[in-house]
């Protein structure tokens, strides 16, 4: 770049400079900026600045203590950071408090599988029931505080800012004190009552489960096909004749006591007049009712060769049937099934499958339990707490329900009722703890109602039409949740978790009801624990002076873990002074039934108010090509080793890149695709950095001074703050980012960077165009370290310290630049649309130039645009010449042949500063290879 030997022009061109670096190199970095945020005290620091701001709460979910996070957990914590600091940066103080659940079965599991382990910390191993409950319960506390601690520093890793020494979890002291009182606002209002009602029971964990605990598997069960013989009907042709039944629980029919059928259905009483070769449990002769709809079903299924239908009833006709019991005359039944069976008349009976006939177990189904109910008929116990049978099922004490179908078989087939049986593979409830199939299964348990006088159901669907919901999806699915669920069954039959802290009067089955005891409970509970429900003496403790501790049953169930996590707010929020309602509730679409449901339903009894204003939902994550991530596949991104490889801030980029609301995808290529996305927008911010090298407040120009090309860039500012504000306002951040890395990869990047490079770097230090541009710049650096602050907090801390050296200033204890309404100009948006899709056509011809050889850069061309083209009336030739990048911009005048838009070489000579091709370059004798721009810049420089 010298006109002469010894002539260097390099010196007087402002090319950029800047600290930062070009590699964001990251898992180097990052600990390094969370390092500085704690010796600088920032969070500490916003709570201070915020005094006195309109508060905003995010109401952390509380995770599970148990285990390393996984990606779920990473994107759970990542997008509520975003929307604590994206509100924080609007001028809220966004106060978070990060929690734990901490009690319930999955630690109770690992604590025992430890005393099970010959090799483990207990060598020879040690049997879980032998040990003191205040032992065992002090191993699960050390166990979750362990993993709370891990999963802490693995959360403060991904950046995720919050009160962490503040931490709530639900085995604190005054946590369990206030889940206690939170309980006997139910006990004192009359909601909280104990029944016989069937629920999901894990014969393996011992326990009853809530839905959300429950997950649906294939699993293979054994079926049958039995009759009940009609012992005496209304009409006397079906005496004698079998009610036949289908089963998928074969294991149920020593519990059964009843038979439905639909009153409206038609059934069909039918002779067996031959049967299938090698069908040996039906036989010729025999009678059977069957619904019409299945006897074709019915007759494949168990072997029916020919039959005839004596004739065609409603079911009406059924009402006050009674029936024996199949096993009645099994000589093994110990004389334990001579009691009736009646046939009941059942709304929820269909011709959908099987043979229009139900049998009924009582403590088995909720259909049966509730019909048998109706009519008066007891509910026997007929299986224990671990899956087997009691003394209830004459003939098969002691053995396990999940092995006695072929018991179950054998015993029909003596008595001559077994018609069919085999197996089939269907979608079966599971403990998603323990992965093994439940049951339903009838025991005494607490429930809070859902109808009584405190009205939790009407109350809480009124609300759920109050709350805003993202996506609004989500009102529908918890509202139809909430609409049909039972009674809210709130005892778990475990150590680990919070007592129900209730007495029961032994001489009348009355609970006790009493604020002075409560208090006591709570005041101990706060002071040493739910140990202390556990001590000797505990019930005279609590009882007082005034009540006979042998009089009274103290409960020892604990409390379903989703009332605690669901009753946090009332000692996160309440009792630490925080607004409540909280402003949003955030986690994966599954909590509609578990913690959003939990907590709606809590909050709704003990206070009749709904805990959150807003509800926002996201997806699971799968692998890239949508599996469910397992380590036997071999698929699973761990969030740890994304940050070791990548750095939090890429991490944290692919969630708010992601559409949140729906599942979402990660993997290799993913990461390496958003690691891309990274490199563009860190290239945009070194660039601008580099062209703001010395920038100082005196070199701005007024909004009205400036050219139309960076009130255009100004506009889009305003554009982009608004669609990130609303976000704040919504919550709804699908597509903010990815349209702010398309701002800076297009409008900037491959737009107006490119045009300005010219002034920028040529340009006079104090000319208005580059003045113009180094004004836009800053703002552009204002807007977006601020705006990528919340999704990438350590390079936009970075970006902002390159600029703003300080020992303890930081990007986040900034606010969103504030965006004058000035700037927004839409004519002039309009205008600047109709400019590009011109350019558009121009490079086009300048590109096919470059790929032809007939230059090697723009600035080499000329561009002509026929004087009746848009073109023409857009700009004038020398803005034309700075948009398009070209040496000289001529417009035809009118013609017949006029081109809209043609290109040849420019004329003249490459000027060695600026390299336009000018045909100025060489008039000057000082300068000869300058154009008379750059001549004036280096003259001035050397004046």
């Amino acid at each position: 770049m010298t006109d002469a030997p010894g002539r260097d022009y390099r010196g007087t061109v402002f090319l950029p400079q800047t600290p930062f670096p070009m590699r964001g190199d990251l898992p180097k970095r990052e600990p390094g900026w969370l390092e500085r945020w704690e010796k600088i005290g920032l969070w500490d620091r916003l709570r201070a600045q915020s005094a006195g701001r309109e508060k905003f709460v995010l109401h952390d979910g509380p995770p599970y203590a148990n285990g390393a996070l996984h990606i779920g957990h990473a994107l759970n914590k990542v997008l509520k950071d975003v929307i604590n600091r994206a509100a924080q940066m609007s001028g809220k103080d966004a106060e978070y408090i990060p929690g734990w659940d901490c009690h319930g079965l999955p630690i109770e599991w690992k604590v025992e599988e430890e005393y099970r382990n010959p090799k483990g910390k207990y060598q020879g191993g040690r049997d879980k029931d032998a040990v003191p409950v205040l032992e065992f319960r002090a191993e699960c506390r050390a166990y979750a505080a362990h993993w709370l601690d891990v999963q802490r520093e693995e959360f403060k890793r991904l950046g995720v800012a919050g009160d962490w020494a503040g931490r709530y979890a639900t085995m604190d002291f005054p946590s369990e004190a206030a889940i206690a009182g939170e309980i006997g606002k139910f006990l004192m209002n009359g909601s909280l009552y104990r029944g016989l009602r069937p629920v999901m029971w894990s014969p393996v964990e011992k326990t009853a489960l809530a839905e959300a605990e429950v997950e649906y598997h294939d699993h293979k069960s054994a079926i049958l096909y039995t009759g009940f013989p009609i012992v005496t009907a209304a009409a006397p042709d079906l005496v004698g004749a079998e009610a036949v039944i289908w089963t998928t629980t074969p294991w149920t029919i020593p519990a059964n006591r009843a038979l439905a059928y639909g009153g409206e259905i038609d059934y069909a009483l039918l002779t067996v007049d031959g049967v299938a070769e090698g069908t040996t449990l039906v036989r010729p002769g025999q009678r059977f009712i069957v619904a019409e709809a299945l006897i074709g079903a019915f007759a494949k299924e168990v072997g029916l060769a020919a039959f005839s239908v004596t004739r065609v009833f409603k079911g009406t006709e059924l009402a006050g049937a009674i029936a024996a019991h199949p096993l009645r005359s099994w000589e093994g039944n110990q004389g334990g099934y001579q009691f009736e069976v009646p046939l009941l008349e059942g709304e929820f009976v269909t011709t959908e499958a099987g043979t229009g006939l139900v049998h009924m177990a009582p403590a088995h189904g909720e259909d049966d339990f509730h019909l048998t109910r109706a009519h008066g008929i007891a509910v026997p116990e007929c299986v224990g707490d671990d899956g087997t049978y009691t003394v209830q099922a004459p003939g098969f004490a002691g053995l396990h329900v999940f092995k006695a179908h072929d018991a179950v078989w054998a015993a029909l087939e003596a008595t001559g009722h077994l018609a069919g049986k085999g197996f089939i593979t269907h979608s079966y409830p599971h403990s998603w703890r323990s992965k093994k199939p439940v049951i339903f299964r009838a025991t005494p348990q607490w429930f809070i109602a859902m109808d009584d006088a405190n009205q939790i159901r009407a109350k809480s669907l009124q609300a759920i039409a109050e709350t805003h919901f993202v996506p609004d999806m989500g009102r529908n699915r918890i509202g139809s949740m909430v609409a049909a669920r039972p009674d809210w069954c709130i005892s778990r039959q475990r150590a680990w978790g919070v007592p129900i802290a209730v007495f029961v009067e032994k001489r009348t089955g009355e609970v006790l009801r009493d604020q002075a005891v409560l208090d006591r409970v709570c005041a101990a509970f706060a002071e040493e624990g739910a140990d202390a429900w556990y001590r000797p003496g505990a019930a005279a403790r609590f009882l007082g002076p005034d009540r006979d501790p042998d009089a009274y049953e103290q409960v020892m169930d604990i409390v379903d873990v989703w009332f605690e996590s669901g009753s946090t707010h009332a000692f996160v929020l309440r009792d630490r002074g925080l607004p409540v309602p909280a402003d949003l509730y955030l986690e994966g679409s599954d909590q509609h039934r578990g913690w959003f449901h939990s907590s709606l339903l809590e909050s709704v009894g003990a206070n009749g108010h709904a805990p959150f204003k807003a509800i926002l939902t996201h997806g699971f994550v799968l692998d890239e090509t949508g599996r469910k991530m397992s380590k036997s596949l071999g698929n699973v991104t761990a969030p740890q080793e994304v940050t070791k490889q990548y750095g939090a801030d890429i991490l944290r980029l692919w969630v708010m890149n992601s559409d949140t609301a729906d599942d979402l995808r990660i993997g290799k290529n993913i990461l390496a695709q958003q690691a891309e996305l990274y490199r563009r927008i860190r290239n945009t911010l070194r660039w601008l950095l580099g062209n703001l090298d010395g920038f100082e407040e005196g070199e701005k120009l007024p909004h009205a001074e400036l050219p139309e090309l960076e009130r255009w860039v100004l506009h889009r500012l305003t554009e982009l703050d608004g669609r990130l504000r609303k976000a704040v306002r919504d919550y709804d951040w699908n597509g903010v980012y990815p349209e702010i890395h398309a701002f800076c990869a297009t409008d900037l990047s491959a737009f107006y960077f490119d045009i300005r490079k010219d002034s920028l770097y040529c340009d006079a230090a104090d000319s208005p165009r580059r003045r113009a541009a180094r004004t836009v710049l800053d703002a552009l650096h204002r807007c977006l370290t601020t705006w990528l602050a919340p999704v990438m907090p350590f390079t936009a801390e970075e970006a902002w310290l390159a600029r703003f050296p300080s020992e303890d200033g930081s990007v986040h204890l900034e606010d969103f630049f504030a965006v004058p309404a000035e700037w927004r100009d839409e004519a002039l948006a309009a205008k600047w649309e109709q400019v590009r899709e011109a350019r558009r056509g121009a490079t086009q011809l300048l590109e096919l130039d470059r790929k032809e050889g007939r230059i090697g850069s723009s600035l080499q061309a000329r561009v002509r645009f026929g004087a009746a083209g848009e073109a023409a009336r857009l700009l004038p030739p020398e803005l034309w010449e700075e948009v398009l990048i070209v040496s000289e911009v001529a417009i035809e005048p009118p013609g017949e042949a006029q081109p809209e838009v043609a290109t040849d070489l420019a004329p003249g000579q490459k000027c060695e500063r600026c390299w336009r091709v000018l045909p100025e370059v060489g008039a000057s004798a000082a300068h000869p290879t300058l154009c008379r721009r750059c001549e004036a810049v280096v003259e001035s420089a050397a004046a």
